[in-house]
């Protein structure tokens, strides 16, 4: 079996997984700590509530992103096309899986691509940031980004990950000098994003000083990918291995501070266990400027596309009597309100 091939099954393994195994970590993301002070006289008019935004020059009607997840297979391509006909029907963000695929072989390009229903959505390109040390620059980066005409380009780390994998690319030392170059090259924006572990206050200096444009911060508390991992494993010892990473991770309210802390520009985009509306207002709340969700839309996709339409005017709804309760009329606002700390157990 070729690379092309082992690349592409790998991501069919890990849309099955998601779907049908509890792959959830056992650490929370800590958003539970944390409170909106309820306003019995919030002086707004729900309706009136305003939750669009401005991100890389596109227009958001609600601070949602649809997760990086999938790509380079035949189901991943139907998930794609469904996702992103909901971005555009709903007015939200979307970032594709990694396309490393699509680059080693052309032939699942199309997988990815997604403007043909979804022309005006805040659409992500990704790529691995490993890969730049085996062999991908500027002109992969590139091609990811022309090829599904993305408005920025992710590079995810993930270094946990490969290393729980027998094929893993775990060569990470000198990446951050080929980040910063990317970021000075690229036509376009670049985030760096985490896949389920979160960044460190180091991590965070690091990026910040080789200019990159966002971080996603997909910290502890959601989709583990060391269980993922685990059920991917060929032997008994290889999943031993991976389960006892279940409880790595820093969770995403404190890695949204740790950003914040470090830097008031800074787009912070928040994934890491978020489940509904609420959720993402405390994440704006915390500082940050989107909420990211992946596997409750993976569900839905699988479904349909009603389904997932239906889910994200859920989470719309929740964002609104968030803000409207918090008295917050506009995403300004909401960045400004006070959460309160929960103390003892």
């Amino acid at each position: 079996m070729g690379k092309v091939t082992n690349t592409s099954a790998r991501k069919s393994d890990h849309i099955q997984i998601n779907l049908k195994e509890d792959v959830a970590s056992n650490l929370t993301n800590g958003l539970e700590r944390y409170q909106f002070i309820h306003r019995a006289l919030p002086e707004l008019n729900l309706e009136e509530v305003d939750s669009s935004l401005s991100i890389f020059n596109k227009t958001l009607e609600i601070p949602l992103l649809i997760s990086s997840m999938t790509g380079g297979t035949k189901a991943a391509a139907e998930v794609n096309q469904i996702l992103a006909c909901a971005a555009q029907h709903t007015g939200i963000a979307m970032g594709v899986g990694s396309q490393r695929a699509a680059i080693e072989n052309p032939i699942f390009e199309d997988t990815y691509k997604v403007r043909n229903v979804a022309p005006d959505i805040l659409l992500f390109a990704n790529l691995g940031a490993v890969q730049l040390n085996y062999g991908y620059g500027i002109d992969e980066c590139k091609r990811a980004v022309d090829m599904i005409e993305a408005d920025a380009l992710i590079l995810h780390l993930n270094a946990l990950q490969e290393a729980l994998q027998p094929e893993g690319d775990t060569r990470f030392k000198g990446i951050i000098n080929k980040i910063e170059s990317i970021c000075h090259e690229l036509h376009v924006p670049v985030i760096a994003k985490e896949v389920g572990w979160g960044f460190s206050k180091n991590d965070v200096k690091m990026l910040i000083e080789v200019g990159i444009s966002a971080i996603d911060v997909a910290g502890a508390g959601g989709t583990s990918w060391s269980q993922v991992e685990m059920h991917r494993a060929q032997d008994e010892s290889q999943a031993r291995i991976a389960s006892s990473f279940i409880g790595w991770g820093i969770p995403t309210s404190e890695v949204i501070n740790i950003i914040r802390d470090l830097s008031k520009e800074l787009k912070i985009f928040a994934s890491g266990g978020i489940q509904n509306g609420i959720d993402v207002g405390k994440c704006i709340a915390l500082g940050a400027d989107l909420g990211g969700i992946a596997g409750p839309f993976l569900k839905t996709a699988a479904d349909s596309l009603e389904k997932t339409v239906e889910k994200i005017n859920e989470i719309r709804r929740e964002i609104h009597i968030c803000m409207f309760s918090a008295g917050a009329g506009n995403m300004e606002e909401l960045k400004n309100t006070l959460l309160r700390e929960k103390t003892g157990d």
